[in-house]
C-alpha cells in the first residue's frame, strides 16, 4: 500500500486517513546526521519510511529492512536519494535468522559499520476477545514484535561503536493497554522493558537505546487491520490521529547529539494521552 504524499514541493498535502503525510514541505534539514549509517526495520511506509526520510533529509544514508511491499520500499528509496543520500532496500522475514543474516552481511559489506539502528518492524491484528486469538497469531505477533527485535539488535551490535544509538518503536498500548490488541499491546511492553534493560547494559560501552511510543498515527497498518477507523484518534485530547512526519523528528532527535545524555527513555507523541511508568 502506498503512502506517498503530494503538494507544490513533491511531497503530498495529507487527508486525514487517506494519504499518510511522511514529511512536511517545510521540514528543513540541518546535518544532524551528516554522514551516519542507518538500519530502519520496517522502513517501507508509515512510521518508518517517514524516519528514513527525516534521516536523509539531515544527511544520513539508510537500509531498509522489509518483508512485502515492493512497492512502498521503492517509494522509500526514490525520496532518500531525492534528499542525494544511500538506500539499501533488503527484502525478507526477520524472524528467520537466515535472512537476519543475509542484512548483517550486506551492511557490514556496504559500510562497515553501523551508526542508528532503527527497530520498526511490527504487526498486529485486531481482535475483540481473547478467546478469539489463536495459538498461532499470538506467535507470530511476538516473533515478528519482539523477539526477531532482540535478536536483529543482538546480531548488529558489533557493527554499533560508542557514541551509536539504538531506537526502538514501542506504543502508547504498553502503558494502558488496549482491550482489542492484547496480544500486541503484550509485545509493545515487552520492547519498553527491552529498551530499558539494554540501556543500562550498554550504557559503559556508550551506546544509547531509547524508544518512541506513538499513539493513534495514520499508516498502512491501520487501514489493513481496521474495518472502520472512521473514529481513530478521536478519543484523543486533540481529537484526532497524528501524521508520520509528526511522529519522525522525535526519531531524528534520539538520533543526534541532542539527545547524548539520554538513554532508557521513551518520548510520547499520542495527541495529548497521558501515560505513566
Amino acid at each position: 500500500m502506498k503512502t506517498q504524499n503530494k503538494s507544490k514541493s513533491g511531497s503530498k498535502v495529507p487527508k486525514e486517513g487517506l494519504f499518510p503525510e511522511i514529511i512536511r514541505k517545510d521540514y528543513l534539514g540541518s546535518r544532524k546526521l551528516l554522514g551516519k549509517k542507518t538500519v530502519i526495520s520496517g522502513g517501507d511506509s508509515g512510521i518508518g519510511q517517514a524516519v528514513a526520510v527525516h534521516f536523509a533529509r539531515e544527511g544520513a544514508d539508510v537500509a531498509i529492512i522489509y518483508k512485502e511491499s515492493d512497492n512502498d520500499a521503492r517509494e522509500t528509496q526514490r525520496l532518500v536519494e531525492k534528499e542525494g543520500r544511500e538506500c539499501i532496500l533488503i527484502k525478507g522475514d526477520l524472524t528467520k535468522k537466515a535472512f537476519r543474516t543475509k542484512c548483517l552481511d550486506k551492511v557490514q559489506k556496504a559500510w562497515k559499520k553501523l551508526d542508528i539502528l532503527v527497530n520498526n518492524a511490527g504487526i498486529h491484528t485486531s481482535k475483540n476477545s481473547l478467546e478469539k486469538i489463536s495459538d498461532d497469531q499470538i506467535q507470530e505477533t511476538f516473533n515478528t514484535n519482539i523477539i526477531s527485535m532482540i535478536s536483529f539488535t543482538r546480531d548488529f551490535l558489533p557493527l554499533i561503536k560508542p557514541g551509536g544509538r539504538i531506537i526502538c518503536t514501542t506504543s502508547v498500548t504498553a502503558y494502558r493497554g488496549s482491550d482489542h490488541l492484547i496480544d500486541y499491546a503484550a509485545t509493545k511492553g515487552a520492547i519498553l522493558a527491552f529498551i530499558r534493560s539494554l540501556s543500562t547494559n550498554l550504557a559503559d560501552q556508550k551506546i544509547l537505546v531509547n524508544g518512541i511510543a506513538p499513539g493513534p498515527i495514520w499508516t498502512p497498518l491501520v487501514k489493513e487491520a481496521f474495518s472502520d477507523f472512521s473514529t481513530f484518534g478521536k478519543d484523543t485530547p486533540l481529537k484526532r490521529a497524528g501524521q508520520p512526519s509528526e511522529v519522525a523528528p522525535a526519531y531524528v532527535f534520539l538520533a543526534s547529539r541532542d539527545a547524548d545524555y539520554i538513554t532508557g527513555e521513551v518520548i510520547h507523541i499520542n495527541g495529548g494521552d497521558f501515560v505513566g511508568g
